[in-house]
């Protein structure tokens, strides 16, 4: 499923709009209710699609779509309560984002430290999307699959840090695949390593089985289905990319789910606990 393409306008790029970005490192309030949760998101979801939307309020809205989407994903239960409240329109966004959390969470097991990242802005939507255009081009790879891989990966580029596995980027590419596909580019440059994700999938036969391709980049069904579900979301509303750009960096704890805002720098896992004694959620 490959979306139309998608402009930028009302995505921030530089200056006042950018640094209206930065969150404070507490976690959006949402309503205890699981209803108005659920009508509360609605509003949400209609705000980051809507252009005219202000820059802080598209901000603040985006993050608490994201928090209430983690919230219902670790709460099957609400199922029954949430999901009737949520209008046809954006029904299957509603579906794929939540399926797409409850996947990640499956993969995801709680550490008992926070990791070893800096948490940067991402690059300037407007470039991203670029890129993500010029890959799809070049390899005819989807460029809401590669913004769903981007999302997943790092955030766009806000995660700095290698993997457990030593993969590196904004793609996270192991340096030796990165060597075979990047073409001699840099693996820390976002317009690089996208470029080199579309060669790397289009070479694993992403036209013929995209689901195969993903797996060479993850063998994980879990996270397979998850690029899936928000590729998906941006096939059917490329408007969506408004509001992931915007989600923040989580981190699954012992400790439940930790904020790692923009500027958070660590250079040595440290204790949950410790980190949360001087940065409240």
């Amino acid at each position: 499923m490959t979306a139309a393409p998608l402009t930028a306008t009302a995505l921030p790029a530089t200056g006042p709009a950018r640094a209206a970005m930065i969150p404070s490192g507490a976690q959006p309030e949402l309503a205890s209710d699981p209803a108005q949760l659920a009508d509360d998101l609605v509003a949400d979801e209609q705000a980051v699609r809507d252009r005219s939307t202000p820059e802080p309020a598209l901000v603040a809205a985006a993050r608490r779509q994201q928090a209430a989407y983690r919230a219902i994903g670790r709460n099957p239960e609400w199922d029954a309560i949430t999901r009737p409240r949520i209008p046809p329109q954006l029904l299957a966004a509603y579906d794929r984002n939540v399926d797409a959390r409850r996947q990640l969470a499956a993969m995801t097991p709680a550490k008992a430290t926070v990791p070893a990242w800096r948490i940067e802005p991402p690059a300037p939507a407007d470039e991203l999307l670029g890129d993500y255009r010029s890959a799809e081009s070049a390899s005819g790879v989807g460029w809401n699959y590669l913004a769903a891989i981007n999302l997943v990966e790092t955030r766009f580029g806000s995660i700095k840090g290698d993997s457990t596995a030593g993969a590196r980027g904004p793609m996270q590419f192991l340096p030796a695949t990165f060597a075979a596909y990047g073409e001699g580019g840099d693996i820390e440059s976002p317009r690089d390593s996208i470029m080199a994700a579309g060669r790397y999938l289009s070479a694993n036969g992403f036209a013929n089985n995209p689901d195969s391709a993903i797996r060479q980049y993850n063998h994980s069904d879990e996270y397979v289905r998850a690029v899936d579900e928000y590729a998906g979301v941006l096939a059917d509303d490329p408007a969506a990319f408004a509001g992931y750009y915007r989600w923040e960096v989580y981190y699954v704890t012992t400790a439940g789910d930790v904020l790692l805002p923009i500027g958070y720098s660590e250079s040595s896992p440290i204790p949950v606990g410790d980190y949360l004694s001087t940065h409240p959620q």
